[in-house]
This record gives structure tokens, sequence and C-alpha cells, in this order.
């Protein structure tokens, strides 16, 4: 999958260093993969929640923070539409962002 854009995991994890270990996990592993279909992620990751829109929202760090990003499978990409806090995920509409 090509990962659309690393930057935005970069500078969350200046600001919140115990995320940068976990994120960067979690983009090795989303990069050499091959998702076809939602059960392709549930395959990977067991505890992602699907959304509205070709999103899907991990927990990162033990559900400390969250990851969400919009998918299309077609083209193979991953763009990364928010992470933080689970408090800003609160103040957020994770179907729109």
């Amino acid at each position: 999958m090509h990962i659309i854009s690393r930057s935005t995991l970069r500078e969350f994890w200046e600001k919140h260093p115990d995320a940068e270990e976990p994120l960067k996990t979690w983009f090795r592993y989303v990069k050499t993969a091959q998702w076809e279909s939602p059960s392709d992620v549930k395959d990977m990751f067991r505890h992602a929640d699907f959304l509205q829109n070709n999103r899907i929202c991990f927990n990162i760090k033990g559900k400390k923070y969250r990851l969400i990003v919009k998918v299309i499978y077609e083209l193979q990409r991953v763009y990364i539409r928010f992470t933080g806090t689970h408090s800003a995920y609160d103040r957020i509409d994770a179907n729109r962002i």
C-alpha cells in the first residue's frame, strides 16, 4: 500500500514521543500490505474499526491514540486523515475527516 503521508505521522510522534514506535510499526506493516478489501485489513489488524466512507480507525499504543485512514483499495492507497488522542477523536466527525 502507498501511504500518504508519513510526515503526518512524524509530526504527531514529535509531539507524542511514546507514539513513535507504534506508528512506525503500523507504517511498516501497511506499506508491505496488499489490501483488496476490508477483510484483508481485519486479517492484519483484528481490532480495526471500520467507519463510513472507506475510513478505518486504528488504536495506537494500547488505545492511547487513534489513527484514522481512508483506503482506496483499487489504487492501493492509504490516506492518513487523523492522528490524535482519544479526547481529540471525540471532537471530530471520523466519517468525514
